[in-house]
Formats: C-alpha cells, sequence, structure tokens
C-alpha cells in the first residue's frame, strides 16, 4: 500500500485561528504574489502569523543544549511572530496584531523563514523581541548565538513547538516553523517552500535550490495537516491509503482529486496596470503523490 497526498483550501477570511494547546496559531494576514500588468511586474506580500501560547502555560526546567537553546525556548513562552509582511504592509500588521490583543512589545521571538522583503520587511516593528531569520538567532541588543540548526537537527522551542530548516527556496538556509497540538493537527508556517495551495509547475522557476525545496516539500506533506504557505491561503493535507494492485472502490478511500491545469494552461487573464488593486483571490489545490 502507498499513500497518496492532497490538498485542499482552508476556508475562512484572515485572521484564521486555530487554537491548540500548548500552542494556538492565529493566521494574521494572507500573503500573495501575482503578475500586473506587462514588463513582469509582480504585486507580492508574504504571509504573517501569529503563535500564541497557552496563558497558563507552566514553567519548565531549563534544558541542556546550550545557551542558544535555553534562549530560543524562553523567548517562545511569549507571542511568537512568523514572518512579518513588507514594509507597505505597516500598519496592517499592527491593525492584525492589535485584533488580536497584541502590541509590537509583547512579542517576544520573529521567525523570519528566510531573508526576503516581503517576509522581514518588518522587524523593526519588534526591538524587544529574539530574532531568528533564517539561520541567524539574536537576542535583543544584537547578540548573536550559534545553535546547530539542521535538516536532521531542529529547534525545539517548546512541547509540540518546533523550527525546521527546509532549504530550497532562498538557498540553504530557510525555516519552518511547526506547531503540534492545534484542533486540527500539526500545523506547518513554511515560508516560502510553497509559494502556495496548487504551486506545481511554477514554484521550481523561483527557487534558488529546487532539488532541496522538493525535500522540504515532502518533509512537510509527510508530516503537517495544515500548511500556511508564503504566498495564499493556508490549506489542508489530506492522506489516503491507495493500493494500486486493486480495482473499483476498495483501492482507495475515495477517489483522488482531479488535478486543475497548471497555471500556464490556464485561460490569460486581463490584469491591471502594474501594482495597482488589492491583494489576489487564492487558488484551487492539488494533488500530490508522494
Amino acid at each position: 500500500m502507498s499513500r497518496v497526498v492532497r490538498t485542499e483550501p482552508l476556508r475562512g477570511e484572515p485572521p484564521v485561528r486555530l487554537p491548540g494547546d500548548p500552542f494556538s496559531v492565529v493566521v494574521l494576514l494572507r500573503g500573495y504574489a501575482e503578475p500586473e500588468g506587462a514588463g513582469g511586474a509582480v504585486r507580492a506580500d508574504g504571509s504573517v502569523t501569529l503563535i500564541l501560547p497557552r496563558a497558563s502555560r507552566h514553567r519548565e526546567p531549563p534544558s541542556e543544549g546550550g545557551e542558544a537553546k535555553t534562549a530560543l525556548e524562553e523567548a517562545a513562552r511569549g507571542p511568537i511572530l512568523v514572518d512579518t509582511g513588507g514594509p507597505w504592509a505597516r500598519e496592517r500588521l499592527l491593525e492584525a496584531l492589535a485584533g488580536q490583543g497584541v502590541a509590537p512589545v509583547d512579542v517576544t521571538l520573529v521567525v523570519g523563514t528566510h531573508g526576503h522583503s516581503d517576509h522581514i520587511g518588518n522587524l523593526g516593528l519588534f526591538p524587544r523581541a529574539a530574532l531568528l531569520v533564517s539561520h541567524d538567532f539574536c537576542l535583543p541588543g544584537g547578540c548573536f548565538l550559534p545553535h546547530g540548526l539542521g535538516e536532521e537537527r531542529p529547534l525545539r522551542l517548546g512541547p509540540g513547538l518546533e523550527v525546521w530548516a527546509t532549504p530550497g527556496h532562498g538557498g540553504q538556509r530557510d525555516v519552518s516553523v511547526v506547531v503540534a497540538g492545534t484542533a486540527l493537527g500539526t500545523v506547518a508556517v513554511v515560508g516560502d517552500v510553497f509559494e502556495r495551495d496548487g504551486d506545481e509547475g511554477f514554484w521550481q522557476a523561483l527557487s534558488e535550490d529546487p532539488a532541496a525545496q522538493e525535500r522540504s516539500r515532502k518533509r512537510v506533506l509527510g508530516t503537517a495537516d495544515v500548511v500556511v504557505p508564503g504566498h495564499g491561503a493556508p490549506f489542508l493535507v489530506v492522506r489516503e491509503a491507495w493500493n494500486p494492485e486493486a480495482e473499483g472502490p476498495e483501492a482507495r478511500d475515495e477517489e483522488p482529486q482531479e488535478t486543475p491545469d497548471a497555471p500556464g494552461d490556464e485561460e490569460p487573464q486581463e490584469t491591471p496596470d502594474a501594482c495597482e488593486g488589492g491583494p489576489p483571490a487564492p487558488a484551487p489545490g492539488l494533488g500530490t503523490e508522494v
């Protein structure tokens, strides 16, 4: 028996809240990236996600593993922001945080999944937060600490909360945040490991290392129940058992979802002048066999 993975959009407009214990996930802002006008112009901004610890979370004894590990776990006791969007989204970000009762000074850790401006353009709003941007970890005031993050060595921030090395899109130093124990299972906030649901056929052109990114994508799909991509709505990961030698209904619990046309096969749509208008609508899901 092999397993077929398909994806489905997670319905709902931001903020999308996934309660959990000991951490809840709130998708504050939905990222987007769409061509506009002629000449290759693209309007884009990255998704922004807030991770909130349970208010009554008990204090654990200090863990072994060095100063950086202890500092990361300490920073994860307060609100954590994963990516900040671009500086052009500053007011939207502040309003979205205020809607959750969080001020910039309350944020104790900001994780930047990679170093592109549409993902870390508002770091300056959080001077009291520790920063983990790609693989660089520093405390407020600019004290950088080594930590040993690698593909086979995630950073544990708390119970069910980890930072993974997920290289590919921006090179070898991209990271994702994985949160277990939410109402929908394990949530992976992945930056541009996934551009959006249904990105097969074009993510490779945006990747600095497609082979590494393919490896990261398969790892995420093998674990996550919900994926928060860099430039689209969150989506569900549905796993089905499949016996390729069987026929009829017993071959699979349900038939696989029909795969939509690749972006290049779609009918061209009229676009406005470069960089006018608001964020585009999300795209449909895509079936992926792993």
